[in-house]
């Protein structure tokens, strides 16, 4: 860990003290949203200190024009920003002329944040000296509504302290912003209107390329003693709008700022009707009030905390994290938009651009799955169908034909928008972890109408792209891949790296199994799919030659397969070995010297293990996992929670805790040195596998639930739920016993410890450990 300032706490994210050296780790720690929107924790006040400002939309983004320094042909022609989008959150304050600013004050004291994850609403604290010795209490509380998603709420009070002082709050829009993540510099937003109307206030603009029309709007209300305070309007330019309130407060007396705001978007509405749109949400807002719009928040938390909490009892740093978690990842994707997907930085940060990562399909899919309907989980595979045509014009620019589906590294709309030569165009994988999900998908739910109306089609195009880039090697008498990155990204241009083969192979034989299976059971639909596809018996049986004989590099020395060709050729020194100071080697070292290095930024290997678990002996899995984790660096997200589900497969619960703290505390304790950056939303779905497919040992065997309970012994019990077809599950998992019980009006037949057991709706079993 390399941060512990964050309050051990069940259920809130607590930092105590101000310190500015903490601000910008703070602002991604606390960061709100709620599927359409969100915001780091940046403070509602003028602040002259270092801060990382950032507020988005979901799904809105800016093509910047790619920058490298030597273009190759069939590089993206933009890197997607994720867009700083015009601020609502904004309320300069004013303490007899002199400007609230914690950067400049003379002391501050009783500084707390509290984000509350139980209720979704962010709260910060603080006593404050002013340079012209007014001193103030201050407590502001915020959250974005997931009732009336285009509305966030804040509640802005000052308490007078030592004398009588006239308050002035300023509350203002500004497009005038930029981003932290920018290639060129170039403007992103135009500003086209800057209305107000009372005391409200609206500022229309557009981004620049991509042309997503949005209406950024505010309301602000002010009670001093029970009584309304007039607004009246403030300063405004072209990219600014501003209106006051003031008034003088005694000593000892509060004054409070109610301020609604947020954005109506194109994407949603009329673009000519976008302020109208945001007069309708305004008037909801106010129509409710702050207290109620707040009551009604805590109501909808709970509701999803129904389905998807963790509790765990005896460790509260363990609790809070997988909490956290959870948190943030219902607070970045909640399913109600088939047009969105889950970002690597959800609305915490603007690092990686795009929306889209293979990462969806890998790590979330199985957390949403599980902790909701599965119609959520079928629209994040519907998003990868409804990209197919892109997809296959991606393959298309790198010279693949007859419907070769090259799936983007990383997009926003289907096109590949990454300008990193060895992701782009070799961490081809990504294709492989979409067709598992489509069968992991109908492992899990039953549900097999995807595959036939949606998913086959996905498949044959990933297929047909599989066949094209392997390579037949006379020398090897064996198809090979070439040029590739693996999920190790510390290992570029690459010839066959073994996870990359395998899931090559997988998909061959998965797509042509499933072209079978709807020509024997749904007729009509092969008949659509064929006359829209042009399979041929002759292309699958070329698919079936290059999977029966794909090439995996081995070592008979090691007994293990090799994660690529020259992996032996490495000098082979275990990270037990390397300095603490060289940590991470990202920061550290040039890419040239990870290169050569036989480092592992995250699970390679036993990421085909972890997907591919029923096809390798435990003997396998355990001689893999003890030649290759003393190499890895975990200097990816992805990388602790495969390894603490594969640690616990081994049953070395010590070990898999640890991973477990590592993936869960990631972002808290700031284990990469980066968290300023943005949390790491979708590995955070990989905290949740680590404990219920990890320590609970979920598995789908034998078309059911599969179960092996462990626990660490830090842990005196934890539980979670499952929806699973359409019943809900309870697993309650303590020293002694695990117990099971399900809602719903059907048993449902499980497996615990490889033996059968029945479960009875209204009844509890309990099953020893």
């Amino acid at each position: 860990m390399n941060q512990d300032y964050i309050k051990p706490d069940n259920w809130s994210i607590i930092e105590e003290g101000f310190n500015a050296e903490r601000v910008k780790s703070s602002e991604s720690l606390f960061s709100i949203g709620n599927g359409a929107m969100g915001q780091r924790a940046n403070f509602e006040e003028s602040y002259s200190g270092e801060t990382f400002q950032g507020s988005y939309i979901a799904g809105v983004y800016y093509p910047d024009k790619t920058r490298v320094g030597w273009w190759k042909n069939g590089y993206p022609e933009y890197f997607a920003k994720v867009l700083n989008a015009p601020n609502w959150i904004g309320i300069n304050v004013f303490i007899n002329n002199e400007p609230l600013d914690l950067n400049t004050c003379k002391e501050i004291s009783d500084f707390k944040r509290e984000l509350n994850m139980q209720e979704g609403w962010y709260k910060r604290t603080f006593k404050a000296t002013l340079p012209n010795t007014n001193k103030v209490e201050v407590a502001i509380t915020r959250f974005l509504s997931l009732d009336i998603d285009e509305v966030g709420a804040i509640s802005y009070t000052v308490k007078v302290v030592n004398h009588d002082a006239v308050v002035k709050f300023v509350p203002y829009l500004d497009s005038g912003i930029t981003n932290e993540d920018s290639n060129w510099d170039d403007k992103f937003w135009n500003t086209t209107r800057v209305d107000t109307s009372e005391n409200r206030a609206f500022i229309e603009s557009h981004t620049m390329k991509t042309n997503f029309k949005v209406c950024t709007f505010m309301q602000a209300n002010v009670v001093y003693k029970a009584n309304e305070i007039s607004v009246v309007k403030g300063e405004s330019s072209e990219t600014f709008i501003s209106a006051i309130i003031e008034q003088e407060v005694e000593k000892g007396e509060e004054i409070t700022l109610y301020k609604f705001g947020g954005y109506t978007v194109s994407t949603n509405h009329e673009s000519g009707k976008l302020q109208e749109a945001a007069n309708i949400a305004l008037d909801k807002a106010s129509t409710l009030g702050f207290h109620k719009l707040l009551e009604k928040q805590k109501n909808a938390w709970a509701s999803i905390w129904e389905m998807s909490d963790i509790s765990i009892l005896g460790d509260v740093k363990a609790q809070q994290a997988i909490r956290f978690n959870i948190f943030q990842l219902n607070q970045t994707y909640l399913g109600t938009d088939s047009r969105l997907n889950i970002g690597p930085k959800g609305f915490t940060g603007e690092k990686y651009g795009g929306s889209t990562y293979w990462d969806t399909e890998a790590y979330c899919i199985p957390f949403y799955m599980a902790t909701k309907d599965q119609q959520v989980a079928r629209k994040l595979l519907k998003y990868r169908y409804n990209h197919l045509e892109k997809a296959i014009e991606n393959a298309q620019k790198l010279g693949f034909v007859k419907g070769a589906a090259l799936y983007p590294m990383v997009t926003m709309n289907g096109e590949e928008c990454h300008n990193e030569w060895e992701i782009t165009f070799e961490e081809i994988h990504r294709n492989g972890a979409i067709a598992f999900a489509i069968y992991n998908y109908y492992r899990y739910t039953g549900d097999y109408s995807y595959i036939q109306e949606m998913g086959l089609e996905v498949l044959i195009g990933i297929a047909r792209f599989w066949q094209q880039r392997a390579t037949y090697s006379s020398a090897k008498e064996k198809y090979v891949i070439l040029g590739v990155t693996g999920p190790n990204e510390y290992e570029n241009n690459v010839n066959n790296n073994w996870y990359t083969n395998y899931i090559a192979k997988w998909c061959l034989e998965f797509t042509a199994a499933q072209l079978r299976k709807v020509k024997e059971e749904y007729a009509e639909e092969y008949t659509r799919i064929i006359n829209k596809t042009a399979v041929s018996d002759a292309e699958i049986k070329e698919w079936k030659t290059v999977a029966q004989n794909m090439y995996f590099p081995y070592s008979k020395e090691h007994n293990v397969y090799l994660q690529q060709d020259g992996f032996l050729d490495k000098e082979l020194i275990k990270v037990s070995n390397l300095d603490t100071s060289q940590r991470p080697i990202n920061q550290k070292w040039s890419w040239d010297r990870i290169l050569r290095s036989p480092y592992i930024k995250q699970a390679d290997i036993l990421q085909g293990f972890y997907f591919f678990e029923n096809h390798f002996t435990q003997e396998e899995l355990e001689n893999h996992f003890d030649f290759y984790e003393p190499f890895t660096v975990h200097e990816s997200s992805l990388s602790p929670c495969v390894h603490s589900i594969q640690a616990a497969k081994l049953g070395r619960m010590e070990q898999a805790y640890n991973f477990y703290l590592r993936t869960s505390r990631l972002d808290l304790d700031d284990y990469n040195k980066e968290v300023e950056e943005g949390l790491h939303i979708t590995s955070m779905a990989g905290t949740w596998m680590s404990i219920v497919e990890g320590f609970g040992g979920m598995r789908i065997q034998e078309n059911t639930l599969s179960f092996m309970p462990q626990i660490p012994e830090q842990w005196s019990s934890y539980s979670f739920k499952i929806n699973f077809r359409n019943t809900i599950i309870t697993v309650t998992v303590n020293t002694k016993e695990t117990s099971f019980s399900i809602l719903g009006n059907q048993e449902v037949n499980i497996l615990v410890n490889h033996k059968k057991v029945l479960l009875i709706p209204g009844e509890v079993v309990k099953v020893s450990n």
